[in-house]
């Protein structure tokens, strides 16, 4: 789960905040991650204080296995978005775990596209010098 995109070197960094620093921690050592509750084991994203289900403050990072299905996509192309020479496919993914994330798919023709496409989870270097998920298509097995 620690494939590497193509370098952009305009990405933005991610933002970090105390309640986000866990997940770009995890970004930046090339692991796919979410909150757990250390109380009853509810998975959650995006990251939060408290457990959304019994309101517990434990919690922890769990591994995910980076595999998802794209539930929809847009590429955006006006007004240019910042830090992509080209339009970005952005996609909501949805994972083997069933939480959902908003991130970009590279490594497709964007006529290719769709939904329903099984992806996993790849990481794209910023201008900073992180990384961040990023989903390329699932490779067939």
């Amino acid at each position: 789960m620690t494939r590497i995109s193509s370098a952009n070197p305009h990405r933005p960094d991610p933002v970090l905040t105390i309640d986000t620093a866990f997940f770009w921690a995890a970004a930046d050592e090339g692991r796919f991650v979410a909150q757990q509750c250390g109380g009853c084991a509810t998975l959650w994203h995006p990251p939060r204080p408290v457990c959304p289900k019994c309101l517990s403050k434990e919690k922890h990072a769990h591994d995910l296995s980076g595999r998802g299905t794209v539930m929809s996509w847009i590429m955006p192309v006006h007004p240019p978005a910042h830090g992509f020479d080209a339009p970005p496919i952005v996609v909501l993914v949805e994972t083997e775990e069933g939480l959902r994330f908003v991130s970009n798919v590279e490594g497709i023709d964007p006529r290719q596209m769709k939904n329903g496409l099984k992806v996993e989870v790849a990481f794209a270097r910023t201008k900073g010098g992180h990384q961040v998920p990023i989903f390329v298509p699932a490779e067939e097995i």
